[in-house]
């Protein structure tokens, strides 16, 4: 307990170099863009930004499935060579009904429908109602199951935008059932940021009924805008042909023919088959490619395309096409978001919350040393070395995993130092307690840290547990806090136990006192 070999006092030397190594980065600017330079990010609420609350249009993702789910029961029906009269979808109820043909095809629509493939096991149930239609009803956990992934979804491609605009250490988080907390550190106006998040980006191919021009739309046939002339609309079928998920990449470009911006689009091996597929069988006819239910162009298809190449033109300019080509590589939002809380924190704040919480700490850790070393002397002030050590190696630990440091991330440091010294002052307290026994300044040092040790041992194990609590079901602040709480635990186990431990044995061993400065 009380040796340390020439191997031990290398490494615990060797820990607190590397500690000062990995502290240096945040001192001083990266010299390079190749040289690997990890930094502390500081959080919202120190560097100033832009905090959006953002929701999730559940409605929306049921009024999706209903319309696919309208869609397939006339894929099923038609396919099977049966009819059907008023397909209707009630999102309230989260069903779709129809009337057969004939009543003597029930059964047989009945069997078709049952037959339909499902996203997730028992998803819909179909029913025959006493009025003779038949009721495709969606299931209460199949739908919260769908608005789960919804919302994890939503995070997932919101993340990606955010990532292409070039924001450093945005945070990105759910709250509750259905919305995303989006934390935008050094951005103070977000509108930019807002317009990306707020289109739906889904992007669909449909054929263009002509037929219905003049008249009202058919079944199945709905009529959309047109993106520049929103007074203009076209009658667009339902069935999707080719789905903008398939996409591979987009990218803004100029049309070499008119000179003006568009963008580039590739399919997957499947979308490209299906664009190939659907093209080559409605040459002459028109193919809209819609936008969040608005109509961008409609062109005539002039010959099949199998490339599975193409290009949207519509009134572009550069910044649009570049930021249509950013929602198209990130992926559809699976439903409509509403920013419904906006904040904006200046950095001139931030500057003012960087200085009060510097000051504070700065204040805690000075009145820290002066108490340590004005009651145990020698020993204080090898505790106050320890302590300094365990200050130096939460940063280090921060700057290797690159962490946001907020303001309750700074509190936990605070905190943290606080409980390093009540380990210290355990062990100090024991050994006094030793020497009051009468033992041997060797005999008290060996008792007093034994005894102190499995104490601290105990108390940091249950603080550690508490804290990866928080961690783990907390969110935001609460989250920094625990993370720095739990780093901070791990350094002074190091410090207190180790380092502080081994000041104290080489002066024993250099000196031989015959009484402790304690």
């Amino acid at each position: 307990m009380m040796y340390y070999s020439r191997l031990k006092l290398a490494s615990i030397a060797a820990v607190c170099l590397l500690g000062v190594l990995l502290c240096l980065p945040n001192a001083m600017r990266q010299p390079g863009p190749g040289v690997p330079w990890r930094q502390i990010h500081l959080g919202l609420d120190l560097r100033g930004g832009s905090y959006l609350l953002m929701q999730v249009d559940m409605n929306s993702v049921t009024a999706d499935r209903l319309r696919t789910l309208a869609d397939g029961t006339r894929q099923a029906l038609l396919g099977a060579g049966l009819g059907y009269r008023d397909v209707a979808t009630d999102a309230h109820a989260g069903a779709v009904t129809f009337t057969p043909r004939a009543p003597s095809e029930t059964e047989a629509d009945l069997k078709a429908l049952r037959a339909m493939p499902m996203a997730v096991p028992n998803e819909f149930a179909v029913a025959r109602r006493p009025d003779g239609s038949i009721a495709i009803t969606l299931s209460a956990a199949a739908m919260r199951l769908r608005a789960t992934e919804a919302v994890s979804q939503s995070i997932e491609i919101v993340r990606r935008r955010i990532d292409a605009t070039g924001a450093v250490d945005p945070e990105i988080t759910r709250q509750g059932d259905d919305r995303i907390v989006v934390e935008l550190p050094g951005i103070s106006d977000p509108e930019r940021v807002k317009h990306l998040l707020g289109t739906t980006a889904k992007m669909t191919f449909h054929m263009v009924q002509d037929s219905a021009l003049g008249g009202l739309p058919g079944p199945g046939v709905s009529l959309l805008p047109m993106m520049n002339a929103p007074d203009q609309k076209l009658p667009v079928a339902d069935h999707v042909d080719v789905d903008g998920s398939d996409l591979t990449n987009a990218s803004a470009a100029i049309d070499q023919q008119t000179g003006e911006w568009a963008v580039d689009f590739t399919f997957d091996s499947v979308g490209a088959r299906a664009f190939a597929a659907t093209t080559r069988a409605n040459v002459g006819r028109r193919f809209a490619i819609v936008l969040d239910n608005k109509v961008v162009q409609a062109p005539v298809i002039r010959s099949a395309i199998t490339g599975g190449n193409g290009q949207i033109v519509g009134g572009f300019d550069a910044q649009s096409a570049t930021d249509l080509a950013l929602l198209l590589r990130a992926g559809a939002l699976p439903a409509p978001l509403s920013v419904i809380e906006q904040r904006t924190i200046g950095p001139s704040l931030g500057a003012d919350s960087i200085r009060a919480g510097m000051i504070s700490l700065g204040i805690g850790f000075g009145l820290v040393i002066v108490f340590m070393a004005l009651f145990y002397g020698r020993f204080g002030w090898y505790a106050n070395v320890a302590l300094l050590a365990n200050l130096v190696l939460m940063v280090a630990i921060l700057s290797l995993f690159q962490a946001t440091l907020t303001l309750p991330g700074m509190a936990g440091m605070l905190l943290t130092l606080g409980m390093a010294v009540d380990a210290n002052i355990l062990i100090n307290e024991r050994i006094r307690e030793e020497v009051a026994r009468g033992r041997t300044p060797l005999a008290a040092m060996q008792a007093g840290f034994e005894r102190a040790t499995s104490t601290i041992l105990d108390s940091n194990a249950t603080a550690l547990l508490a804290h990866i609590m928080l961690f783990a079901f907390g969110t935001g602040p609460v989250q920094n806090f625990a993370l720095t709480i739990m780093i901070g635990i791990v350094t002074t186990l190091f410090t207190t136990l180790l380092l502080s431990r081994m000041l104290m044995v080489r002066w024993y061993a250099r000196t031989r006192p015959t009484v402790l400065p304690v």
